[in-house]
C-alpha cells in the first residue's frame, strides 16, 4: 500500500490528495489539525506515527509550516507546538460566526417537523430577549415580538440559558431581580429554582409548563459556545392543547438535538452535566 493512502484510525482527516487538491496542502493541514488536538506539543516521531507519514516527510512538511509562522518547534524539548498565526486563523472563525443566521435553517426545520413557533434568545442581564423566530403555520399559536424580552427563570429559553450559568452568575441573578410570579406556576423559591436547573442539566433541556403564559407550553435548549459558556438558546412553543404534557418530552429531545447541531456548527461545546459545578 503506498504512504498516500495509508491512514490510521486516530487521523484526524485523510491524507490522500483528491479534487485537483495538492498532497502536500491536504498532509501539512492534518498535521495542524493534529497538533492542535495536543496542546503540550509533539515529537516529530509522534507526528510520523500519528499522520502514518515517513519521518522525512513528516520532518519537511513542519519544516514547511514552520517557516510560514503557523507551528513552532521547541528545541530543548524537542516538540513541535501550535503557534499564534494558527490561533488568528481559528480565531477570525470566532469572531465572523453569526449564530442568529446560523440558527435560522434550523428554527424553519424545527416548525417545518413540530408545526409549532420556534424562537431563538440570548441572556441580557436578568432577561432572556428574543432574537429570530419561525412562526407556526396554525391559526392558534404563539407569536413573540422580535427584542421583547421574558424572565429567565419564568421562560423556556430564560431557564435553558439559567442551567448553564456560573453560581455567581446565577446569584447576581438571583438577587437583581429576584423569583416575582409571572403566573401561578411560575418557580418561587431559590431550593425550587435549584433544583430544575439540575435537572436541565442533566436532560438537556428546559420546560415552561404555563410558567409564563397560562395555555402556554414550550421546550427549550442551550446552544454553547466554545468554551462551553451558553451562547443562545432555541425553543419550540405552543398551546396546551396541542403540546400537552406527554409530548413535553419528544420535543424537548427534538430541540436538544437540534441546539447539539447548532453548537456544533459553531465551533462550541456542550458540557458534561456531571462535570458542571454551578
Amino acid at each position: 500500500m503506498t504512504e498516500s493512502k495509508r491512514r490510521t484510525a486516530g487521523r484526524p482527516a485523510s491524507g490522500k490528495a483528491s479534487g485537483g487538491h495538492s498532497q502536500s496542502l491536504v498532509r501539512g493541514l492534518n498535521l495542524l489539525e493534529l497538533l492542535a488536538m495536543h496542546p503540550g506539543g509533539l515529537a516529530l516521531s509522534d507526528i510520523a506515527e500519528q499522520a502514518d507519514l515517513a519521518p522525512s516527510t513528516t520532518h519537511r512538511l513542519l519544516q514547511a509550516l514552520l517557516s510560514q509562522g503557523f507551528i513552532t518547534q521547541d528545541e530543548e524539548l524537542g516538540v513541535w507546538r501550535i503557534d499564534v498565526k494558527t490561533f488568528r486563523i481559528g480565531n477570525s472563525f470566532l469572531e465572523a460566526r453569526d449564530f442568529v443566521a446560523t440558527s435560522r435553517p434550523y428554527l424553519r426545520r424545527l416548525t417545518r417537523e413540530t408545526g409549532e413557533t420556534a424562537n431563538l434568545g440570548v441572556r441580557e442581564g436578568t432577561t432572556a430577549v428574543f432574537l429570530a423566530q419561525s412562526e407556526s403555520p396554525q391559526m392558534m399559536r404563539m407569536i413573540t415580538r422580535l427584542g421583547s424580552r421574558a424572565p429567565l427563570h419564568a421562560s423556556g429559553v430564560g431557564k435553558a440559558l439559567m442551567a448553564w450559568l456560573p453560581d455567581d452568575d446565577l446569584e447576581r441573578v438571583l438577587a437583581e431581580r429576584g423569583l416575582d410570579r409571572v403566573t401561578v406556576n411560575t418557580l418561587s423559591s431559590p431550593s425550587e429554582l435549584r433544583r430544575a436547573m439540575a435537572e436541565i442539566r442533566e436532560r438537556g433541556y428546559a420546560c415552561d409548563r404555563e410558567e409564563h403564559a397560562i395555555g402556554l407550553h414550550c421546550v427549550a435548549a442551550c446552544i454553547h459556545d466554545e468554551l462551553g459558556t451558553p451562547l443562545a438558546a432555541i425553543s419550540v412553543s405552543g398551546p396546551v392543547a396541542r403540546i400537552p404534557d406527554e409530548r413535553l418530552s419528544q420535543l424537548g429531545e427534538l430541540v436538544r438535538a437540534t441546539a447539539a447541531e447548532i453548537t456544533a456548527q459553531l465551533g462550541g461545546r456542550i458540557p458534561a452535566a456531571e462535570d458542571f459545578k454551578p
